[in-house]
């Protein structure tokens, strides 16, 4: 199962029935989204603390302190559809220097906080039962396919949420604004996985000098998996708005402890002193399931004695993606 974590980790899905999966599937700890969602009726709790010192060399200030990223997630009526509850508060001391004595306070609030339905609009695994490998060509079955640079995409829309007097968003903005974003997955070979993210925030927010307030960012999620239990991630995030702009860099790793339970840590930094940033997190995601498959609810429904043929593989049906039986590759595999 060369690419098992890489799968519960940035949400890859092992299709069967959909998109759900057997072990957790955690956007953790990264910035970015997955394509996929976690599963009908399964709850899904992600958060961890951090630690953030930032470095203004022009203005002569400092920021030290801490604070959670959370989400909740939930797999709601439909396959690829998710409700997501996420958000960042933060609290931290502000060091102004800039006069002969220091002026330092302290100061807290959300940096983010929003609601909003990720919706995933293509998936190129849906059908990938219906690739049948070539019975007369090895180099056929084993050699690159370009369909494999065709990444799952999904799209989102929510509501952030602001509060007024709030140090880390524009001054004068307040109350529900939109937010949409645009999530591609492409799920490789050896257990490499790219995430891609683009989102708008805050759009038609105007500040108190009337300008806007709105955000964009976009985000590069690069990973790959260490036997069934580590993963390893590098990510870049790149934020443009009138009130702040950076890139952020961010390195870390995974680790699953059970099939529900995840943890993790992350360091981020940037290149630039305007401010310097430097952050560290730590985190887990934890899952409550309550999913059934489609299949296991109609025999539940309508019990049969059929026993022998549950246990006979019927043509068309295929291993997990990242599963393996005997000699399975890391790819579906289709039974003769």
């Amino acid at each position: 199962m060369k690419t098992y974590l890489a799968i519960i980790i940035c949400a890859i899905p092992a299709f069967v029935f959909g998109q759900y999966t057997d072990v957790i599937n955690s956007n953790r700890p990264g910035a970015s989204k997955s394509a996929y969602s976690v599963g009908v009726n399964v709850i899904q709790f992600e958060a961890g603390p951090y630690y953030i010192k930032e470095n203004h060399v022009p203005l002569d200030y400092e920021i030290s302190g801490g604070g959670v990223d959370f989400a909740a997630r939930y797999g709601l009526i439909w396959e690829p559809l998710e409700i997501i509850v996420d958000g960042t508060f933060q609290g931290d001391t502000y060091s102004d220097s800039r006069s002969l004595i220091e002026d330092e306070y302290s100061r807290s609030n959300f940096k983010t906080l929003s609601v909003g339905a990720k919706y995933l609009l293509y998936d190129p695994y849906k059908n990938a039962h219906l690739d049948k490998p070539n019975l007369y060509s090895w180099k056929a079955n084993n050699s690159f396919k370009w369909s494999r640079l065709i990444p799952a995409v999904s799209v989102y829309a929510g509501a952030n949420y602001d509060t007024d007097l709030n140090p880390y968003t524009p001054q004068g903005i307040e109350g529900f604004s939109p937010k949409v974003e645009i999530m591609t997955q492409n799920n490789f070979v050896s257990g490499w996985v790219l995430i891609m993210n683009l989102s708008k925030n805050r759009i038609g927010m105007k500040d108190a000098n009337d300008q806007d307030a709105s955000d964009l960012q976009y985000i590069f999620t690069l990973t790959h998996s260490f036997g069934k239990k580590w993963v390893a991630f590098g990510e870049y995030q790149g934020i443009k708005s009138n009130f702040y702009a950076d890139d952020l860099f961010r390195l870390g790793g995974a680790y699953l402890v059970s099939k529900n339970l995840q943890l993790d840590t992350a360091a981020t930094f940037n290149i630039k002193d305007t401010p310097t940033v430097f952050s560290v997190n730590f985190g887990a995601s934890y899952r409550i399931d309550f999913h059934k498959d489609k299949e296991t609810q109609e025999n539940d429904a309508f019990p049969t004695n059929n026993k022998a043929k549950k246990n006979k593989k019927s043509e068309g049906e295929y291993y997990k993606f990242g599963e393996d039986e005997d000699t399975a590759p890391t790819e579906y595999k289709m039974d003769n």
